[in-house]
């Protein structure tokens, strides 16, 4: 926890400096496998996997122009790069989805930060599943593959409502808490799953202006505990204490930086980050 603590501050100073940065850090050419069958059947990832999703926020003012808020948010990861080789399609049964919960605070027209979390990714052998009434949204079906401990920091700007800027970056830092073998790899073949290994992942949000009658029913009221509009047999609408806003974004792999060179790395990550000390699933 001590190292933990030290890599999150050292990471939020870093994001306040502008300049180049050691970028042998962060992982290229390593291999994802969605169906989890090992190296030879993966796909090669030249960057980063692709991150969609919608989140639901419960906002409270706490006085002045300070507010904590909850979030609950489901995710999708079809593809990496952006390279359009869809996972269902080149992997039967390697559909990655992800919930998302976390807790935070912030100020009105400035800037808000998390204070922990969870985020869970699973693999689902059935494909198509991911926007449906099963399980939550079809995001939290089949196998769990690796779940994150969130961390305070990361965050983003807000404005006088206390809604996402437009198009506005939301960094989120966690620790993976465990690991499944045979989905994540280096180049060479060794499953990052025995590994100390970092990673960061950021998105943009934008409220959802009209949100669709089930991803109300499943995101605000079945995973949220939402009991207001749209939960209580009236017509849902966004209020300042209760929206929803879409998510799309990266997710990242980097090497453990020496302690020295933590704010170098935080420059690399230009600010965003799920960052995790990667640790192999306990049997």
């Amino acid at each position: 926890m001590k190292f933990l603590k030290k890599l999150a501050c050292a990471t939020a100073v870093a994001m306040s400096f502008a300049g180049a940065a050691s970028a042998e850090v962060v992982l290229n050419d390593w291999v994802f496998n969605p169906a989890g069958t090992g190296f030879a059947n993966g796909q090669e990832i030249n960057e980063y996997l692709d991150v969609n999703g919608n989140a639901f926020i419960q906002l409270t003012p706490t006085g002045g122009s300070s507010f904590t808020f909850t979030e609950h948010a489901v995710f999708n990861i079809v593809q990496a790069d952006s390279n359009g080789q869809l996972f269902p399609v080149n992997f039967p049964g390697g559909n990655i989805s992800a919930t998302f919960e976390a807790t935070g605070r912030g100020n009105f027209s400035g800037a808000f930060t998390f204070t922990g979390g969870t985020i869970r990714m699973y693999q689902n052998p059935t494909n198509g599943q991911y926007g449906t009434t099963a399980g939550v949204y079809g995001a939290n079906l089949g196998n769990e593959i690796a779940s994150f401990n969130v961390l305070a920091g990361g965050g983003g700007e807000v404005d006088a409502s206390g809604s996402p800027v437009n198009n506005g970056q939301v960094s989120v830092l966690a620790e993976v808490t465990s690991m499944d073998a045979g989905y994540f790899f280096r180049g060479n073949g060794n499953d990052l799953s025995l590994e100390d290994i970092m990673a960061f992942a950021f998105t943009n949000a934008n409220t959802v202006g009209e949100p669709t009658n089930r991803l109300v029913s499943e995101v605000a009221c079945q995973y949220a505990g939402f009991t207001g509009a749209g939960c209580n047999g009236t017509a849902y609408g966004n209020t300042a204490g209760a929206f929803f806003v879409s998510n799309n974004g990266q997710f990242k792999l980097a090497e453990v930086p020496e302690p020295g060179s933590l704010a170098l790395f935080g420059i690399a990550m230009l600010g965003a980050g799920v960052i995790s000390r990667k640790r192999a699933k306990q049997a």
